[in-house]
């Protein structure tokens, strides 16, 4: 059965039942699939026409995958996810990192982007998800930086320790868990190294407060909020509805997920 057909019957069973259809929560939760349906129709399109590469923004070029383990992957193949991340990255590249430890890599748009980003550091990629492992390596070796990205599964709040003797940038995207592993009682060597981290007060409640207050006193922090999306379009999309054009930078978050790009202060 075809995602399409696992729509289609999703909705005539969701038609046939009750509550009824017309409450708002279920109607919004009904646009919500059929978007990600449109959304992943896209995406399929992008990767079949430009084989499967990012056409965009600070990974533009890199070899992408047709699948992603995890969200949206029309905006990482149109190069504009997470665009508001785009300047701090490419501050950070500019630095002399030998590592990034990336926590929640999933298939690995930022373990493998970054390795190619910046050919001096070695990629620590980390995910509970075996399949997200799997999918990792296979994109690492697809781009040539397989020696250069390391794949681990399990990462702690002490795991930092291991690397406090490096040069380290850290991503971390774990749904809520940057909460018990961002722990500078812990592990201080995080107290000289920078972060992105995206958090998840949507899941865990408080979870971005509780982090400027870890990091106050080591980190200058800046907050970073999602915004509207605007990056080139090829021209077979641009010639779509504007509804598309929405649908191909949607990134479908529940709810906003804002980010903490976190500096030391002895380093910025």
């Amino acid at each position: 059965m075809s995602y399409a057909d696992e729509v289609a019957a999703w909705i005539k069973a969701r038609v046939a039942r009750d509550p009824p259809l017309a409450k708002e929560s279920e109607l919004s939760t009904m646009l919500r699939v059929l978007a990600i349906w449109r959304s992943r129709s896209i995406a399929a399109t992008l990767a079949r026409l430009h084989d499967g590469k990012i056409l965009n923004g600070p990974f533009a070029g890199m070899d992408y995958v047709k699948d992603a383990t995890e969200g949206a992957l029309a905006p990482r193949l149109l190069g504009s996810y997470e665009s508001e991340l785009h300047p701090a990255i490419a501050r950070f590249a500019a630095e002399d990192f030998d590592c990034v430890i990336d926590v929640g890599c999933a298939e690995g748009y930022y373990a493998v982007g970054l390795a190619r980003l910046m050919p001096q550091v070695t990629v620590y990629a980390y995910d509970i998800v075996e399949k997200a492992r799997v999918a990792c390596a296979e994109l690492a070796a697809k781009n040539g930086v397989g020696d250069r990205v390391i794949i681990g599964e399990l990462f702690t709040p002490t795991g930092f320790e291991a690397f406090a003797d490096r040069r380290c940038l850290v991503m971390m995207d774990v749904e809520g868990a940057e909460d018990d592993l961002l722990r500078p009682d812990l592990s201080p060597a995080l107290a000289q190294m920078s972060l992105i981290v995206e958090t998840h007060d949507v899941y865990k409640p408080g979870v971005l407060e509780r982090l400027r207050e870890r990091f106050d006193a080591t980190h200058d922090i800046q907050r970073l909020d999602q915004q509207g999306k605007t990056t080139p379009l090829p021209d077979w999309l641009a010639r779509l509805g504007h509804l598309d054009h929405l649908l191909a930078v949607w990134e479908w978050r529940i709810k906003p997920t804002p980010w903490l790009v976190m500096t030391p202060k002895a380093r910025s």
